[in-house]
């Protein structure tokens, strides 16, 4: 054997030990099971979340022990006039089509076809209560700066967090969350929590850079509610440098998805463009199902509807009326350059996310994963190379010690992917043997 000196290398062997502290009233672990806000808009008669205790009782079943949501909480507890609405609210979707049917038919999260009435706050009460009951944790958040309000039949709500100046709204989103989680408290339902984040994917949402306000404000919730923890998530954290991200979070909670094939197809259809002359192309074109109305024919959701989301209406028509068989036909096809890059992707960034965790010493959340944004109908990411990408994620994440890690962002009641008991249950069987 040679005596050469070849240097001591700063990495090592994975460390599966937890990041950072976490509270002891909380699991070691957490599967975390995507809810969104799909508890508010598919919560029609028939739909997955109409019975709260029963989606609660399957998502147990599953294996999961923790439910991440849009608490809706400049709705329920802001101070921004809108407490007849939160205790009435009409869920309406995007609204009827020209041709017959429903805006975003077709199109992942954004396929509710509303038609009823709900009480927000009482069922937000109700959902936490519930999950207390079956052993759940809830990780409270807002996507109200990034989608929820579209939704409503009523611009209302978007209207009113849409006149609060930029500069404050991080607080105004505090101040609604002090409220929501004193009246919790008092209700005996604080213990459910998780954790609080003041909103979902900061960095892509209509707010401010985080040192403009939400820090502060991290730190106010902080010292009003001790032993709690709160937190933004990133939507697309800055894995090459992750000195820039904020200092003030106490779980990083960030998302790790690999778009790769997706991101070549998407381009190539030009499936998330915003005012492009003669869309759609023909490679789209290609892609539609035979009944497929025109682009203009199919018209648009209501003006205001598209600028509280930050869907764009070329992307409902293109979800909407894509043919799903020739969909995953086409990545499968085109997979193979792309197949080691996408495991490399997932790994590399969970691995850099958990090391800036453990260096924070706070614990480490993988909230969204894995492939990226698809048709509702398309099965690429709920077979074959999608799951392995997905537990390659997962086994990556529990070996460098994340906290809590969701099995697949369409593994919940409302996608398709739902059906795959087996999978999810083995998935977060990984999840609750890493906690033992």
């Amino acid at each position: 054997m040679s005596g050469r000196y070849l240097g001591t290398p700063l990495g090592g062997r994975p460390d599966p030990g937890l990041t950072g502290i976490v509270p002891e009233h909380l699991p070691d672990r957490l599967a975390i099971c995507l809810w969104d806000f799909s508890w508010i808009t598919r919560a029609g008669r028939g739909e997955p979340f109409a019975d709260l205790d029963r989606a609660m009782a399957e998502t147990v079943d599953r294996g999961y022990n923790a439910v991440r949501i849009c608490a809706a909480p400049l709705l329920v507890a802001g101070t921004l006039g809108l407490d007849a609405l939160a205790r009435d609210l009409e869920v309406e979707g995007l609204g009827s089509a020209p041709t017959g049917g429903y805006y975003g038919r077709r199109t992942r999260w954004y396929d509710a076809p509303g038609g009823y009435r709900l009480d927000v706050r009482a069922r937000l009460f109700e959902l936490v209560e519930t999950a207390m009951r079956h052993g759940v944790r809830v990780i409270l958040s807002s996507w109200e700066y990034q989608q929820t309000p579209a939704f409503a039949a009523d611009p209302a709500w978007f209207r009113a967090i849409d006149a609060v100046p930029l500069d404050e709204r991080d607080q105004a989103l505090g101040d609604a969350f002090d409220r929501l989680l004193a009246e919790l408290e008092y209700a005996g339902l604080g213990d459910a929590i998780a954790f609080t984040e003041l909103h979902n994917e900061f960095d892509f949402s209509i707010l401010p850079p985080i040192e403009r306000g939400a820090e502060a404000v991290l730190g106010w919730l902080g010292s009003r509610h001790p032993g709690r923890l709160f937190t933004v998530s990133y939507g697309k954290p800055p894995h090459l440098a992750m000195h820039r991200v904020s200092r003030a979070l106490d779980v990083a909670q960030f998302h790790v998805y690999s778009y790769g094939v997706l991101d070549a197809l998407q381009q190539r259809i030009d499936i998330r463009s915003e005012g492009t002359e003669g869309f759609p192309n023909a490679d789209l074109r290609a892609l539609l199902r035979d009944d497929a109305p025109t682009f203009d024919e199919y018209g648009r959701p209501a003006d205001w509807k598209l600028d509280a989301t930050v869907v764009t209406d070329r992307m409902i028509y293109g979800y909407d009326w894509i043919d799903p068989v020739k969909w995953d036909g086409w990545l499968s096809e085109h997979l193979e350059p792309y197949r080691e890059v996408m495991r490399r992707e997932v790994e590399s960034r969970v691995i850099a996310v958990a090391e800036w965790a453990r260096w924070r010493e706070v614990p480490a959340v993988i909230g969204e994963g894995w492939v990226g944004y698809t048709p509702r109908d398309g099965g690429f990411e709920e077979t074959g190379f999608g799951l392995e990408l997905a537990e390659h994620g997962i086994r990556t994440a529990l070996a460098n010690g994340v906290w809590g890690v969701v099995a697949c962002s369409n593994a919940a009641p409302h996608h398709p992917m739902w059906a795959d008991v087996d999978w999810q249950r083995r998935m977060t069987g990984l999840v609750a043997e890493a906690g033992r």
